[in-house]
């Protein structure tokens, strides 16, 4: 996938070592061999776009840069350029070690012990998404699994939502976590009103033990957290793993219908899965990057950076650097060494990280049991959004018509 740039593309060397534009369609259009050939350019570069900014495409680089929030901070800046949002979503725009108190009480909850309960609830959620689309024999995969998923599996099952709001807030929350989405702000504004008539509703009820218990009654530096940091903190919680895991399903299906032997494989043994899972999150992460301002003047791969001064860390290109991956581009679920941050790195590390593993692991063994001869539907144009996310807006599919499972 995105293995070679067309002729006419305008993007040279040129544009990626003095003009790089991550908002660029060109860039969207030839995403990886535009990283690649950042990567064998310079460690870090820089660019004249939106005001001037840092690029990091090295693994060494970005991970320095994720590591090191006394120099690299988010809270002066995790944007370039900046995209504005209703309200301060927690912990991601704050740093240590403030951002500490909020990710422990989020860390708990979200254990390898707790998410595993979850599995066959989702397992369940899974097949009743594919029972939608089975008969027919073609569907949009992004539409019809791909966005519902995570979300109706957070609020369910993280969350505890009431029934009756699933969908609906659902859908505000996937148009809230797509990019360039025109919907998107009011769905913000929608969805951190219903996350604070939620709060005020579970007040009202028993304590259940749940990661919406813990924020609520959280002690942040001593006192206690205040309603805008509680509502900023689950709304985190329920963006952070939308679009992503989204992207990552739609981003693997794109490539099961290009290499139709990987769907071939898990099928046929899945006890490869959560290596294949790993994989597919290193070669198609759908959290590209991220932005950091530096504090004070530094240094990086001998870039002089100054305070005040923005630097874009693409994980996405880190998680293919042939310095640090042996034969970075292929597929390999049995790769011995995989030490990719396809969730991040540094203290920002991606909270959810257990549980964004089981929705795709449950997700490719149910779609691979169930769906076969996987194609894109012809003539089919797929287009991406690359922002901090990267995912196909859609990806329509044909397959073998199957029954339904009856999954309730």
């Amino acid at each position: 996938m995105d293995t070679a740039q067309p002729a006419t593309s305008p993007i040279d060397d040129e544009w990626i070592e003095h003009h790089f534009d991550h908002l660029a369609p060109e860039f969207a259009r030839d995403f990886q061999p535009t990283l690649a050939r950042a990567r064998s350019l310079c460690p870090v570069l820089h660019s004249d776009q939106h005001d001037g900014f840092f690029i990091a495409t090295q693994y060494e680089e970005v991970l320095r840069v994720a590591q090191n929030w006394r120099t690299f901070s988010s809270e002066r800046g995790i944007t370039v350029p900046h995209t504005p949002t209703p309200m301060k979503v927690l912990p991601v725009t704050i740093d240590p070690p403030l951002q500490r108190e909020f990710r422990k009480l989020i860390n708990g909850y979200f254990r390898p012990a707790v998410v595993a309960e979850w599995e066959h609830q989702t397992r369940v959620l899974v097949n009743r998404l594919i029972d939608g689309f089975i008969e027919s024999g073609e569907c949009d995969f992004m539409e019809s699994f791909a966005r519902p998923l995570p979300g109706l599996a957070f609020f369910d099952m993280a969350l505890h939502a009431p029934a009756d709001d699933l969908e609906m807030v659902n859908g505000w929350a996937t148009l809230a976590s797509t990019p360039d989405h025109p919907d998107g702000m009011d769905s913000h504004i929608k969805l951190a009103g219903w996350i604070s008539g939620f709060m005020a509703e579970r007040r009202r009820q028993g304590p259940r033990g749940d990661v919406v218990d813990g924020v609520m009654s959280a002690q942040i530096e001593g006192r206690p957290i205040t309603e805008a940091e509680a509502i900023g903190t689950i709304h985190l919680l329920i963006l952070g793993g939308l679009e992503t895991t989204a992207g990552v399903l739609g981003m693997s299906m794109l490539r099961f219908c290009e290499q139709p032997e990987i769907p071939a494989l898990l099928r046929s043994d899945p006890t490869v899965i959560p290596g294949a899972v790993e994989e597919l999150l290193r070669l198609d992460g759908s959290f590209i990057c991220i932005g950091r301002t530096a504090r004070h003047d530094t240094e990086v791969a001998g870039q002089k950076i100054k305070e005040g001064e923005r630097i874009l860390m693409y994980w996405v290109s880190a998680n293919r650097d042939e310095a640090q991956f042996e034969n970075p581009d292929t597929f390999d679920p049995t790769r011995t060494r995989n030490p990719h941050i396809a969730f991040g790195a540094g203290p920002h590390r991606c909270a959810g990280s257990n549980l964004a593993r089981m929705n795709l692991r449950i997700a490719f063994e149910e779609i691979t049991r169930r769906l076969h001869d996987i194609k894109l539907q012809p003539g089919a144009d797929v287009e991406f959004h690359s922002t901090f996310n990267r995912a196909p807006r859609t990806v329509p599919i044909t397959f073998t018509p199957g029954p339904r499972s009856g999954a309730v």
